[in-house]
C-alpha cells in the first residue's frame, strides 16, 4: 500500500477521533448545563417552600396566641358571670325575689307588691331599698346592659287607674321607666346601660288561674345581659343604647 494510502487513512482516523471527542464534549457541556439548571430550579423551589413554611408558622402561631387570648376571655367572663350571681344572690334573694341564669342573661325576678300599690308605678320605700341593693351591685360591673322588664297579670284594668293606666300595657312599661328612672336617677347606674321593657300580660310565669299564679307574674325583671350586649361606649355623648335581642319587645323610652 503506497505511503500516502497510509498517511491519509491516519488523518482520517484522527479527525473521526476529534470529532468524537468535540460531540463529547458537547454532550457533557449539555448535559451539565442542564444539571446546572435543575439544582437551581429546585434551589428556588426549596426557597419558596422554605418562605411559605415561614408564613404558616407565624400563622399558626398567631392562631394559638389568639385561642389562647379567647380563652382566657371565656374564662374572665364565666368568673365575672358567677361573682355577679353570687352577689346578687346574697343580697337580695328571697321569698319574693328570685334570680335565674340562662345563656349568659342573669335576671333577678322581683314581685310587684314589694316595689309598687296596686294598680300605680309610684315605688315604695321598700321598693326603692330593694333597686338601691340591685344598683350596688350592678356598679361593679359596668360593662354589663340592663333591661328592666315590667309584667303584670291578666287582669285587666277597668277604667282608669289613679296615675292614668287604662290597660296592662301601659301600666308594665310605667313601672318599667320607674324603676329604670329610680336606678339612675336616685342610685348611681349609668343610664347608658338600661333600657325599660314592657309586656304587659304575655310573659307569664305561671298560670293566671290562681292568685299565687297571678301574684308571680306581677312583677319586674332586672335582666343583666351578656358582655356582648354591654353598653355602648360611655365616652360617646348620645349613643343609642343596645339593641334588644331578636324577638325581645322594643325599649319604652322614658318622657324628657
Amino acid at each position: 500500500m503506497p505511503k500516502s494510502t497510509w498517511i491519509f487513512a491516519g488523518v482520517l482516523s484522527a479527525l473521526v477521533l476529534a470529532a468524537i471527542g468535540i460531540l463529547q464534549i458537547r454532550t457533557s457541556s449539555r448535559e451539565r448545563a442542564r444539571a446546572e439548571a435543575a439544582a437551581e430550579n429546585a434551589q428556588r423551589q426549596l426557597a419558596d417552600v422554605s418562605g411559605t413554611n415561614g408564613v404558616l408558622t407565624a400563622e399558626l402561631q398567631a392562631a394559638r396566641s389568639r385561642v389562647e387570648e379567647l380563652e382566657e376571655a371565656i374564662s374572665r367572663v364565666e368568673k365575672a358571670q358567677q361573682g355577679l350571681e353570687q352577689k346578687l344572690r346574697s343580697e337580695l334573694e328571697s321569698r319574693d325575689i328570685t334570680i335565674s341564669e340562662l345563656q349568659g342573661r342573669l335576671t333577678v325576678n322581683i314581685l310587684d307588691r314589694i316595689l309598687f300599690d296596686s294598680g300605680e308605678a309610684r315605688l315604695k320605700p321598700e321598693g326603692e331599698a330593694v333597686l338601691r341593693k340591685v344598683a350596688q351591685v350592678l356598679t361593679q360591673f359596668p360593662k354589663r346592659a340592663v333591661q328592666v322588664v315590667g309584667h303584670t297579670d291578666n287582669a285587666p284594668i277597668r277604667g282608669r287607674t289613679a296615675e292614668g293606666f287604662t290597660d296592662n300595657w301601659a301600666l308594665s312599661a310605667g313601672r318599667a321607666v320607674s324603676a329604670v328612672r329610680f336606678l339612675s336617677e336616685a342610685a348611681g347606674v349609668d343610664p347608658h346601660r338600661l333600657s325599660a321593657v314592657g309586656c304587659g300580660e304575655f310573659r307569664p310565669l305561671a298560670p293566671n288561674d290562681t292568685a299565687e299564679g297571678r301574684a308571680r307574674n306581677r312583677r319586674i325583671a332586672v335582666v343583666v345581659l351578656p358582655e356582648e350586649f354591654g353598653a355602648p361606649d360611655l365616652k360617646t355623648p348620645g349613643a343609642p343604647p343596645p339593641a334588644p335581642p331578636e324577638g325581645q319587645p322594643q325599649d319604652v323610652p322614658a318622657a324628657p
